[in-house]
């Protein structure tokens, strides 16, 4: 699914490394930062998730990562909502993918092992922009806590 993803997104923006106006993947990374935000503090786990998943959705390298981090931050950063950035996904990104978008940034919230009321508006508030169902993002928030149970009860047992 990853490959699949990151060979569309290639296809649309050239080289994983060139970062241009519009580029999709600016706009993944801005609702990641906004997402992060959203209960006051982005905490270290939560940044580390985001760039463990980008990384793997479009095959960086660190430096290439490093610069895409950067351009999302400042356009998070600049923004005054989320519509520019929804906007921008949903002219680059077919249903399967905004959906699967939504997942990406449950499994951000749930990197810190807490999801508060304000992360629940905010991806609420994404979702419908994204035109992702309140059923699809419900499954994907449920997916994502799965995910963590699993890696902590995984955790637990190696440690025993």
């Amino acid at each position: 699914m990853f490959e699949r993803f990151r060979a569309f997104l290639e296809g649309l923006t050239g080289s994983a490394a060139q970062i241009e106006r519009g580029d999709p993947r600016v706009a993944v990374i801005g609702l990641c930062f906004q997402v992060m935000e959203a209960d006051g503090k982005i905490r270290f786990s939560e940044r580390r998730k985001m760039r463990a998943i980008i990384k793997e959705y479009y095959q960086l390298d660190d430096s290439a990562l490093n610069a895409l981090v950067a351009a999302g931050e400042t356009a998070e950063s600049e923004a005054i909502d989320f519509y520019q950035f929804t906007a921008e996904i949903k002219r680059h990104f077919a249903e399967e993918q905004r959906v699967e978008l939504v997942g990406m940034l449950w499994d951000i919230v749930y990197a810190d092992g807490a999801r508060s009321e304000m992360e629940d508006h905010v991806i609420w508030r994404i979702a419908d922009l994204l035109g992702v169902s309140g059923r699809d993002r419900v499954l994907k928030r449920r997916e994502a806590a799965a995910r963590i149970d699993g890696e902590e009860a995984a955790s637990e047992q190696q440690e025993g």
